[in-house]
């Protein structure tokens, strides 16, 4: 059990029968009446976010997320198909529960799957990835004080803005919690 006190950034609870992540917490004490926490927190199977405040001595029940590392192998339809590299049992996911994750994942790359109590909720994909740029303009010198950037399609599917001296066929790395380019690979 952990209490509303012991609250911390990214811990995991049931709240009210749902698992909840708690994304932001504050510890509030006004000059009158008693303490409490005002939170963010976001349900991690349908992804809202709400916020709550709880009395400091309100306990909750730790979540257990399970993520299994798997290899992303192939989409078939609105089905994505995942091996784990452990024991080779595959599992396809449909496409509610992917999500834009998979937006900068590669065919045969890894990624983990999290699961509560046996029920997969989400796909995370790794935080950085390194592709192959197939379209992109030529940029065009001019007005760039301020670092222009122009859109740049990779081997994905997924657009992603770049600098002006970014060709076709370079290597970029892609941060995926954000989808901003980093540097050339």
């Amino acid at each position: 059990m952990i209490s509303a006190g012991d609250f911390r950034n990214g811990v995991t609870l049931e709240i009210d029968g749902s698992v909840c992540q708690i994304v932001e917490f504050q510890h509030v004490k006004p000059g009158k009446g008693a303490a409490f926490v005002r939170t963010k927190i976001k349900n991690v199977i349908t992804g809202a976010v709400v916020e709550r405040t709880f009395r400091p001595t309100e306990k909750f029940p730790s979540a257990r997320i399970d993520r299994v590392e798997m290899q992303y192998l192939y989409a078939d339809g609105d089905l994505y198909n995942f091996m784990n590299m452990e024991n080779y049992e595959q599992i396809a996911l449909s496409s509610d529960v992917i999500g834009d994750a998979l937006k900068f994942v590669k065919e045969n790359e890894s990624v983990k799957v999290c699961s509560y109590n046996g029920n997969v909720f989400s796909v995370e994909p790794p935080l950085f990835v390194e592709l192959e740029i197939t379209n992109t303009e030529p940029g065009f010198k001019g007005d760039t004080a301020q670092g222009a950037t122009k859109p740049a399609t990779v081997e994905t599917g997924a657009v992603v803005y770049v600098p002006l001296f970014v060709d076709n066929g370079d290597k970029i790395k892609i941060d995926t919690r954000t989808g901003e380019y980093l540097s050339r690979a």
